[in-house]
């Protein structure tokens, strides 16, 4: 568990606070964003966890532990670091680059090299075609690939992501993303992100933790955030769709029933009501059945339109 204990941080050429008193907690295995307007602390918040920058006051306490109580280029290499250009090393190979934590800790030759293609696999990547490449043989979304198996290497507890999509193309994005998620459960990982897309912390985020002018304004789950955000500059920011966002974070299976005819058009149940929001509409027609895999896979419920557009947390 990480949990942040009343941390400001002041630097000297600026009245303001960076971050300003901010207290909260982040459960094993959890992914919290955070997200706000440029200049509202939200990645010096992050990079106080590993001491890349020092609390002016407060405690940051990882598994119980002061940060600042720790060698920080142990705590560093504890802890997972992924960010945006990736920053490969370019004169080495991609199943180097993946080592490079195990090889600093001086892990077993031989069990680096499995672990390496462990994780090269994991992030989707052929160990034996990729591991010899250099970085610029990759495009921009397996390099960024490269950088999560590089931060999983040496099985830190905890990752820390700093606009980790930012540089991948919108549709590789999603894709990304939504395989990374997948990953991140497997794992167990605790992580941090920073991000500036509301869209990404929503879909990406546990917990979403919404900052300005170095302030904590709201620490919520995705859906809560969306459905009683607590100011009205928390409303603004999300945005005067927030009710078609939360389409996009719940699943056909959570609101389909039972089906009485299959005379309908498919959809899985691992759709977003989103989707089937606009496939209803697209069809014309007032309802979908719920299918297992493929469009003719067996059937296991139906959901209607108002089951769709019916407020969050109803059944």
């Amino acid at each position: 568990m990480i949990e942040l204990r009343n941390v400001t941080k002041i630097y000297s050429n600026v009245i303001r606070p960076a971050v300003d008193d901010i207290s909260l907690q982040i459960e094993t295995g959890t992914t919290v964003a955070l997200i706000g307007p440029s200049g509202c602390g939200k990645t010096t918040t992050m990079r106080m966890i590993n001491c890349l920058q020092v609390p002016t006051s407060g405690q940051i306490l990882v598994n119980g532990q002061d940060v600042t109580k720790v060698d920080p280029q142990e705590l560093r290499r504890s802890i997972g670091y992924v960010i945006q250009q990736v920053g490969l090393f370019p004169h080495m190979t991609i199943a180097q680059n993946v080592a490079t934590v195990p090889r600093l800790l001086k892990h077993d030759p031989a069990k680096t090299r499995k672990r390496v293609a462990e994780m090269l696999e994991l992030v989707g990547l052929d160990p034996d075609e990729m591991g010899p490449r250099l970085p610029q043989a990759l495009s921009g979304g397996q390099r960024q690939r490269v950088g999560f198996a590089r931060a999983l290497a040496a099985d830190p507890e905890v990752m820390l992501m700093d606009e980790p999509f930012g540089a991948i193309d919108p549709i590789t994005r999603s894709k990304v993303q939504t395989e990374f998620k997948e990953i991140l459960k497997k794992t167990n990982k605790t992580v941090v992100m920073v991000t500036h897309d509301l869209d990404e912390a929503l879909k990406m985020g546990d917990r979403v933790a919404i900052m300005r002018d170095g302030k904590l304004l709201q620490y919520d789950a995705p859906l809560d955030i969306l459905a009683r955000p607590n100011s009205d500059f928390v409303a603004d920011f999300l945005g005067t769709d927030r009710a078609l966002k939360q389409l996009n974070l719940i699943q056909v299976r959570d609101r389909m029933t039972a089906a009485e005819s299959t005379d309908f058009p498919p959809v899985s149940p691992d759709a977003s009501l989103h989707f089937a929001l606009s496939e209803i509409l697209d069809k014309g027609v007032e309802g979908l059945i719920v299918r297992d895999g493929a469009s003719d896979g067996p059937v296991l419920g139906y959901i209607s339109r108002a089951a769709v557009l019916a407020p969050a947390g109803a059944a």
